[in-house]
């Protein structure tokens, strides 16, 4: 039923959700050694490799899914299929996000490489039906010379496809005020911003993320519960942190699986994400990177399900929070939560309950 149910996921990223075997496949192509023979071992080996407590140590395995990304063809095919997965598990709308530079290469643009990858989910849209939204990320540690580039070629092809600008890697020593002036351009030209913050530090990075940067969304921010004095799920204080993020109905984009890998939290019974959601903080699931962390989103909601006792309308709510909370214009959200998502679920309570 899960798998059934219309979704919407609004942080995943590109190259940490490819097929084991189109890397296996790639990597032959092109003449690249790999940790594993098969599918199945390169799998076990990028998911052992992710759960590891620490996100600089989970963030090793991309250098082997980037290597294989090597082409237009290869970065095209990547995309096609991620939309594919993503739609054959329910997804009805996908915001997917990748850095650009990461893929540079002497014959191969920014340019060429954002082309490729639209091209790709275009493609996968054609065939599936689920609809997408492209996030363009910079890196905290490099040149903000290079998160600027970034922030222009975001801008460029906004009317493309692509919906958003992020900062990724790893918090730690990288703070998001290094890069303002990419910030600075996304605001003046009225798009869309969303930053990791508050996965691999406190919650010093959530607040340079919205008030430094001008951050819409957040990618994780886990340890918002710091600006907090918790009994259970109920919140006896809040921070002034918190206490804005919730009224402005700031989204928070909540990743279960990755969280646990990567140390941002102890277990999936003690992730924050409960605790935001009984307490109307604006929450989405998320899968991060499904194949390093071995998961889709049929999957983050099993976890919830399970650990934290959501029923059939709490994922609804879950889906249209995502819904209202995406970067494409308000008439395509309106469309996409009373013509797709309210409806199918809509019959999946008469299937269970047609008494109800």
């Amino acid at each position: 039923m899960l798998k059934r149910a219309p979704k919407v996921e609004l942080h995943d990223h590109i190259d940490g959700g490819l097929r084991p075997a189109t890397v296996v496949d790639l990597a032959k192509e092109y003449k690249l050694e790999l940790p594993a023979k098969d599918a199945s071992g390169l799998a076990a080996w990028l998911h052992r490799g992710a759960d590891r407590k620490s996100l600089s140590l989970y963030l090793e395995g991309f250098a082997l899914t980037c290597g294989v990304m090597r082409t237009a063809e290869a970065i095209e095919r990547v995309a096609r299929e991620a939309l594919e997965d993503l739609a054959a598990d329910g997804v009805v709308y996908a915001e997917l996000r990748f850095a650009p530079i990461l893929h540079v290469r002497d014959d191969l643009s920014l340019e060429a490489i954002v082309e490729a990858v639209l091209k790709g989910l275009e493609a996968a849209k054609a065939s599936t039906g689920s609809c997408f939204g492209l996030i363009l990320c910079a890196m905290r540690n490099m040149s903000p010379e290079y998160s600027v580039e970034t922030a222009e070629l975001a801008v460029a092809y906004r009317d493309r496809g692509v919906v958003g600008f992020d900062i990724a890697g790893d918090e730690s020593g990288h703070p998001p005020k290094r890069h303002l002036e990419a910030f600075q351009y996304i605001r003046n030209k009225n798009f869309n911003i969303t930053i990791h913050a508050g996965e691999a530090f406190g919650p010093e990075s959530i607040w340079q993320a919205l008030q430094g940067c001008g951050a819409h969304r957040i990618g994780h921010g886990t340890r918002l519960v710091e600006d907090m004095a918790i009994h259970g799920t109920r919140i006896d204080k809040m921070g002034s942190l918190a206490s804005y993020l919730r009224d402005r109905r700031i989204p928070l984009e909540c990743c279960l699986s990755s969280n646990v890998q990567t140390g941002a939290a102890k277990d999936y019974s003690s992730h924050p994400f409960n605790v935001f959601y009984r307490n109307d903080f604006r929450v989405s699931l998320c899968t991060d990177n499904r194949l390093m962390s071995n998961t889709s989103l049929t999957g983050e909601f099993s976890l919830a399900c399970e650990h934290f006792g959501l029923g059939l309308r709490d994922v609804e709510r879950l889906s249209v929070n995502a819904m209202k909370s995406a970067f494409v214009p308000y008439g395509e959200r309106v469309r996409i939560i009373y013509d797709v998502i309210k409806p199918r679920f809509a019959r999946l309570r008469d299937e269970t309950n047609p008494h109800d």
